[in-house]
């Protein structure tokens, strides 16, 4: 699915976990702590990298022959969180052989809805070797 050391990642950085994966959803958890910014709340980067983790995941379990990298992210920021962990669930607008399109919801330990984000992903054919 995806190469590489997960450790030396942006993923293991951010704390990123992931609790469910398939090509039709896929669940990851993040904590608040450690990724805020200075005024104490959840940074909307990390909130970003979320959602790009979770979308980029379901379409290469989606495409396991293929390479799927995120080219449009946009995400809104609904609600503030300054602590716990948030979550987010994707699931796919359109797999193509070229293109993906994915959604996500992001919601904070009391299930309220914090954000949504939208990804775009090319999916390519791997280098070859």
């Amino acid at each position: 699915m995806i190469g590489g050391t997960l450790d030396r990642t942006l993923i293991a950085r951010l704390g990123i976990e992931v609790l469910e994966a398939s090509g039709e959803r896929v669940t990851a958890r993040m904590p608040v702590d450690g990724n805020l910014q200075p005024y104490g709340v959840l940074h909307g980067g990390g909130t970003a990298a979320l959602c790009e983790t979770v979308g980029s995941i379901g379409a290469s379990i989606a495409a396991p022959d293929r390479m799927a990298m995120g080219i449009e992210l946009n995400v809104n920021h609904l609600r503030a969180v300054s602590g716990g962990s948030i979550t987010a669930v994707g699931t796919p607008v359109h797999s193509g052989r070229t293109t993906a399109v994915w959604d996500m919801r992001v919601t904070d330990d009391d299930d309220r809805l914090i954000a949504v984000g939208r990804l775009t992903l090319a999916v390519r054919e791997p280098p070859k070797g």
